[in-house]
Order: structure tokens, then C-alpha cells, then sequence
């Protein structure tokens, strides 16, 4: 049994704006590397039962692997509050997965917002 959840274009917008913390892996079945990381994955989604892990399968999903430019898979993404707060392509070893899952767990969102307001241009001055 999977512990992670499998997102479309259909159920995208609906899982990260109902859940405050989002994992996503973007992948496809001939991706060695990505064949690599899913077993590191799906131990830290049964380790987090809290947080949801989802995964993109980006040949069967190639509108949403555009909308967020995947470049190279597999690609990690997570979503605090809908915040991209972290993204980057590469299989990660399940201590440095650990390590980011914490480091995204300790995140003031109210200080994110402000940065990314800051950096908009849109702080109140």
C-alpha cells in the first residue's frame, strides 16, 4: 500500500490548497534515478504520517510538469500554506531528505510571506 498520493491537473489545486504541508515528487517510470528515490519517499511519507507526500508522474502529467518547469527528474518540491518553499531536481539520500523535510517543518510561513512580499515589492513600508 502506497502511503503517498498520485496528483493530476483534476486533483492538483484541491490537495496543495487543502493541505498545509505538501511533498511532490516529480517522476516517470523510465527515470533511473527517480526509480532510485521512490523507496527513500515512500519511508519518509510512512515516517511523516502528518504530511502528505504526492508524487507526478510527469509523462502522464506533462501540463503540470510545465506549470511548475521541470526541467530534470526526479524533482522535489514542497508546499507549506501554498508557498513553493523549496524545489530542486536530483534524487536526495534519505538522511538529506530527513534533514529537508525538518528544516521545512521549522519555517516561520509568516516570515516566508514577508520575504517573498519584500521581494515582490509589495512590503508595507
Amino acid at each position: 500500500m502506497s502511503s503517498t498520493v498520485e496528483l493530476t491537473k483534476e486533483n492538483f489545486d484541491q490537495t496543495v490548497s487543502e493541505n498545509d504541508f505538501v511533498l511532490i515528487d516529480f517522476w516517470a517510470s523510465w527515470c533511473g534515478p527517480c526509480r532510485q528515490f521512490a523507496p527513500v519517499y515512500e519511508k519518509a511519507a510512512s515516517e511523516n504520517p502528518d504530511l502528505v507526500f504526492a508524487k507526478v508522474d510527469t509523462e502522464a502529467q506533462p501540463e503540470l510538469a510545465a506549470a511548475f518547469d521541470i526541467q530534470s527528474i526526479p524533482t522535489l518540491m514542497i508546499v507549506r500554506e501554498n508557498v513553493a518553499v523549496f524545489a530542486q531536481p536530483g534524487a536526495l539520500p534519505e538522511a538529506a531528505l530527513t534533514d529537508l523535510i525538518g528544516q521545512a517543518r521549522n519555517l516561520d510561513m509568516d516570515e516566508v510571506r514577508k520575504s517573498i512580499a519584500a521581494q515582490e515589492g509589495d512590503a508595507p513600508q
